[in-house]
């Protein structure tokens, strides 16, 4: 009969448990390295510089709350970004790489948030992993 210790560490309880992050932050980096590829250089700078805007943001001096930071750490931007695109009559590919690239990021803070909140829970590794957001 298994213990609870042998059972192993519960690695799939960071990826599926209550947070839709992970599972998204790797369909979208999978997504945007695709689309990167196939459209060529121009893609690629549009999808990697998108993707540090945040750190970008935070280099020029971007603080939270301000308005400048939560307009670059929030969902909507992008994804308003992609389905204009989509449906537009734009047909230049950089700036759906850009978009792709910029909620890759926001999807992968989102999921090392949840990552570090699940284990901060189970070993109290991390302080103050409750201050992320989901």
């Amino acid at each position: 009969m298994r213990t609870d210790e042998s059972r192993g560490h519960g690695w799939h309880l960071l990826f599926m448990a209550r947070s839709p992050w992970p599972p998204l932050a790797i369909f979208l980096a999978a997504f945007a390295v695709f689309e990167s590829l196939k459209y060529g250089v121009s893609a690629i700078a549009a999808a990697l510089a998108f993707f540090a805007l945040p750190d970008v943001a935070r280099l020029v001096g971007v603080r939270p709350p301000g308005l400048v930071y939560q307009a670059v750490h929030r969902v909507w931007i992008p994804l308003v970004v992609l389905i204009v695109y989509s449906f537009g009559p734009i047909a230049w590919p950089p700036i759906f790489t850009a978009a792709l690239g910029w909620l890759t990021r926001i999807a992968v803070n989102g999921a090392i948030a949840h990552v570090r909140r699940v284990l901060g829970k189970r070993s109290g590794a991390f302080r103050g992993a409750d201050q992320f957001p989901s």
